[in-house]
């Protein structure tokens, strides 16, 4: 069944290129979308500039999709897969053995599907993955972490194969003044309901990284669900 996804970017892209993306990126290259107009117009925008939130649609029949949501998985499959792509901060003995033991462990065979769909790691969401590797929270209050906000789930075209399988639609234009307001509010509140209510909220129980390594606790234990 097709699909609306989009976009969000500073000019309009009515044929994405296969293989010309940035590496950087949460799932590595890969033309990140969204199911979400207004997020999209959100991502699209900077400070002073207006942006777009291009509209395709995605015929998903034959493709294969890896939900990084489903119950198959859990957050640190999510947490891997950032680990591999994006810059970390490794700033002690404890986040370098916790890079790789889950790099080992939880790693998942993300490039060989067509679509990936997961969370995103903006700023903020990628300061709570940062504290989890650090000892500082729970697997349980990362989890909590990156939904706060209500940031959405990315979807992330992976292969030629997916690229070939969306039209683009049409554009909308994103007006600075009133989307790059809105997303620096979602970040903001994300950070503040962040240390407000999880950050320090440690409840009896929790799994923090330092238990995982000494444990040596994979992937199908029950605490991590």
């Amino acid at each position: 069944m097709k699909k609306k996804i989009y976009h969000g970017s500073n000019k309009i892209i009515e044929k994405p290129i296969f293989g010309f993306e940035k590496a950087i990126n949460d799932y590595g290259l890969g033309f990140y979308c969204t199911e979400e107009l207004d997020m999209a117009k959100e991502w699209g925008v900077s400070k002073n500039l207006n942006g777009y939130a291009n509209i395709y649609e995605l015929e998903p029949g034959g493709l294969t999709v890896l939900d990084l949501n489903s119950e198959k998985y859990t957050i640190l499959h999510w947490l891997a897969i950032l680990l591999e792509n994006r810059i970390f901060d490794i700033g002690s003995a404890l986040a370098e053995e916790a890079k790789n033991y889950l790099l080992k462990n939880f790693s998942v065979p993300y490039k060989d599907y067509d679509i990936v769909t997961g969370y995103r790691a903006d700023d903020s969401y990628f300061s709570f993955a940062q504290d989890f590797i650090n000892g500082t929270i729970s697997v349980r209050q990362l989890g909590n972490a990156m939904k706060l906000g209500k940031l959405g789930i990315q979807v992330v075209l992976k292969s030629k194969k997916s690229f070939d399988a969306i039209r683009f639609i049409g554009a909308e234009t994103a007006d600075y003044s009133e989307w790059f307001a809105k997303k620096e509010l979602r970040d903001t509140s994300a950070r503040r309901e962040y240390f407000d209510v999880e950050r320090n909220k440690r409840q009896r129980g929790d799994l923090y990284i330092v238990q995982i390594l000494d444990e040596e606790i994979k992937a199908d234990d029950s605490r991590l669900r």
